[in-house]
């Protein structure tokens, strides 16, 4: 079964990228964040005619999450639990059945939290992560197969930079983020693509600002964790580099991995 992240930084200005990818990468279950439009007017109809179930949990303009998927769901959940004035679109959990129980897949949009000494913004980002340990430690409890996959909005080690000296006042790599990032790895979670290898320039965002991507001036920031139990099935991890060079990208690329299950 093939999982991929997506920041597709605008579902509907970027849906023929999407269908085209959908139809060349063939993913079983996709995780897009920032889709940047309300439920009503997500295309989901040009999803669907591939096979896909739909489920979104979006806003107007900004933020935005989504599941796209072959198998049926079970469950749907929106909104990360703990902080009821929070109305940021920012998370969304999907259940399926497999031949080996329960899948449970979150796609999750974590804050930026810039400007840093924006204390608003800064601490929402870590609360925001602080709820997200708090809900993961829960379902862990579950000893099911559960994949967090999204844009994190972290960089976790200076590897995962091609200029880390350029990052360190900036939120996604600041102490505090990745500590909490590291904490929450802690729990019990394995990061996928660093499973599979420590090497540096394994990047998946390049900005649209001064060309980054022809330099590979590029950042590690999606990531996809996985529970004992998913990672006891895990096969592979990659990152689809390539969509950054299509015309009208997202600044952000695929990043896949294959877990041994099949559909129930």
């Amino acid at each position: 079964m093939k999982i991929v992240t997506w920041n597709i930084n605008g579902v509907r200005a970027r849906i023929g990228n999407l269908t085209h990818w959908l139809t060349e990468s063939a993913p079983d279950i996709v995780c897009l964040q920032e889709i940047k439009t309300v439920d009503e007017q997500f295309p989901r109809a040009e999803i669907e005619a591939l096979g896909y179930n739909v489920e979104t949990n979006g806003q107007k303009s900004f933020n935005g999450v989504a599941i796209l998927s072959k198998l049926p769901f079970d469950e749907v959940n929106r909104g990360l639990p703990g902080d009821d004035a929070d109305d940021h679109a920012r998370f969304i959990e999907g259940v399926f059945s497999t031949d080996q129980g329960a899948l449970r897949v979150a796609s999750l949009y974590l804050p930026n939290g810039n400007p840093v000494d924006d204390e608003r913004k800064f601490s929402y980002k870590l609360a925001w992560m602080a709820r997200l340990e708090r809900w993961a430690e829960e379902r862990l409890r579950l000893e099911e197969a559960l994949v967090l996959a999204g844009d994190y909005n972290v960089i976790p080690e200076p590897a995962d930079a091609r200029f880390p000296e350029n990052w360190l006042g900036d939120a996604l790599f600041q102490p505090q983020t990745r500590q909490a990032f590291r904490r929450l790895k802690n729990l019990g979670f394995t990061e996928a693509v660093r499973s599979v290898t420590d090497s540096a320039g394994v990047y998946t965002f390049w900005d649209y600002q001064a060309g980054a991507w022809q330099k590979n001036n590029g950042i590690r920031i999606d990531h996809l964790l996985l529970s004992p139990e998913a990672a006891n099935r895990f096969s592979s991890a990659s990152v689809e580099k390539h969509v950054r060079a299509w015309e009208k990208p997202s600044d952000h690329v695929p990043v896949a991995i294959e877990l041994s299950l099949r559909p129930a």
